[in-house]
């Protein structure tokens, strides 16, 4: 098991930035996350960065209409079934032996930013550097096959989905430990999806059904040296990661502090065995209310949060030694302007509790 200890009260971001120049981009990540590099998706400097197309490809089953450019999943033509037999005899090959040079047919490509981040591992040597992946779920319920049928109610399909993120997953803890083996990977598992479980929209997909996609991916970066994290912006059933067993989770505490309390009795259990919360303080997600933002009401926002813990009976010194500190969700919707202040916010913030609890 990765050590995870010493993150608390560090800073991470999530997900995308707005920027169409890299080098501005990636200056970001070196000021504000020296300690937690990561690499950001620019979808307004390439479409294919964004989070679901990202990592699709060579994903077998998966094609695009050449005439209409639609996407669609397909398991019944010749060429998905001479894919699928390959694809399941070069998984079982990675998962016995990551380092295989057949992981590269799976490389991250639809990245500008993860080779910078390479060159940021090798030249500061971090404890630790952040890659992301999208959740399986959210994957599963983003894309159907030719009749429209949603991918997560077709077996073959699931399976393809969460074997394919777990090859996405290996491929960045590979690309990480080789830039220098000491840096532990962190890998995100981006599920904003399952804030709708248990909604009419999924009303037969069991929480016992998304923890198993979930755990498996989970489970495969934990064997691999890396801590695995889950972050989901909206409100959640917070038992279905945690009982999937991931290291971190990540909400949008600005927004749904309060309903992580919901879950107090697991969630204690949880951090006593030294699992993590990222806050998800910074309201990436409301940008009028980020132009008001400053250290002092992101203090208070952060302390709000702690305080509807430990009106359940959580421990506060439990909550900080392992709380980290996060925008609430990705910041490429914003301007540039607006997603660098959210992303020095978070950085300052981070000093500011670290001072007030750890010096």
């Amino acid at each position: 098991m990765a050590e995870i200890s010493k993150l608390t009260l560090e800073c991470l971001a999530i997900g995308s930035l707005p920027h169409v120049n890299l080098e501005k981009a990636m200056e970001i990540v070196k000021k504000d996350f020296s300690a937690i590099p990561f690499w950001p998706q620019l979808t307004k400097l390439n479409k294919n960065e964004d989070m679901i197309f990202q990592f699709l490809e060579n994903m077998p089953s998966f094609f695009i209409d050449n005439k209409t450019g639609k996407t669609y999943l397909e398991t019944e033509s010749d060429k998905f079934f001479e894919d699928i037999e390959q694809f399941f005899s070069d998984y079982a090959e990675i998962i016995e032996n990551p380092y295989t040079d057949t992981i590269e047919k799976y490389a991250i490509n639809y990245s500008s930013t993860f080779p910078e981040l390479i060159k940021i591992v090798k030249e500061t040597k971090p404890e630790y550097a952040k890659g992301q992946i999208v959740g399986p779920f959210t994957l599963a319920t983003s894309l159907t096959d030719k009749s429209g049928r949603c991918a997560l109610y077709d077996e073959t399909l699931k399976e393809i989905i969460v074997k394919t993120l777990t090859i996405k997953a290996l491929w960045q803890i590979k690309q990480i430990k080789t830039a220098f083996k000491e840096t532990t990977p962190i890998i995100f598992i981006d599920e904003p999806s399952i804030s709708q479980l248990g909604t009419s929209a999924y009303i037969t997909t069991s929480p016992d059904e998304v923890v198993e996609i979930i755990k498996t991916i989970s489970d495969t970066i934990h064997a691999n040296g890396a801590i695995s994290a889950i972050h989901c912006c909206g409100k959640c059933n917070w038992e279905v990661p945690i009982n999937a067993g991931v290291d971190i989770i990540n909400l949008d505490a600005y927004t749904f502090a309060q309903n992580l309390s919901l879950f107090s009795s697991k969630l204690s259990k949880y951090l006593e065995n030294g699992k993590k919360i990222a806050w998800g303080i910074v309201p990436t997600l409301h940008p009028e209310e980020l132009e008001r933002a400053n250290l002092g009401n992101m203090t208070d926002i952060f302390d709000k949060a702690v305080k509807y813990l430990t009106r359940k009976g959580i421990d506060e010194k439990i909550i900080i030694a392992n709380s980290l500190i996060t925008p609430s969700c990705g910041a490429g919707a914003l301007d540039e302007k607006l997603a660098e202040k959210a992303m020095d916010l978070t950085k300052e913030l981070s000093i500011n509790l670290k001072e007030r609890y750890l010096i």
